[in-house]
């Protein structure tokens, strides 16, 4: 079966077991989502992730280990919020003046750009727009 968004999937996934105080996700594999996780560890919300092979042959597992505050019992998952902005029903482009602030700049936006997929701060840096993918505070 054909999953329509996968990104929002894969942020469903992430936002489950944050709830749930689990430490591992882990969801098929593709190059749009080893980005989004590369730029999640890079800003500091999640541990580590790696790609494993699946149980069918060329199937791939993309497995994360989100990151938490606290001691065992009294533990916060870093990731607090995740939200999609742009779906396929309705895609949101922004210019690079109008690149959206998350939580006064407490949390990233993260853009597919025509220079790849960055944060909303790189995106200002550089000087591009794009297709705001999620927000993660």
């Amino acid at each position: 079966m054909t999953m329509t968004d996968p990104i929002a999937d894969m942020l469903t996934r992430i936002r489950n077991v944050a709830m749930a105080g689990q430490a591992v996700v882990a969801m098929p594999n593709s190059k749009l989502k080893q980005e989004l996780a590369r730029i999640l560890q890079e800003e500091g919300y999640l541990e580590s992730f790696e790609v494993v092979d699946g149980k069918s042959a060329g199937s791939k597992t993309l497995k994360m280990t989100l990151k938490y505050i606290g001691e065992r019992r009294h533990r916060r998952p870093i990731i607090t919020g995740i939200t999609r902005v742009s779906r396929p029903g309705s895609r949101v482009y922004t210019g690079r003046d109008e690149i959206p602030w998350v939580l006064s700049g407490i949390g990233i936006a993260i853009l597919s750009t025509p220079k790849g997929i960055m944060t909303g701060t790189r995106a200002r840096k550089i000087g591009v727009g794009g297709e705001v993918l999620c927000k993660v505070w």
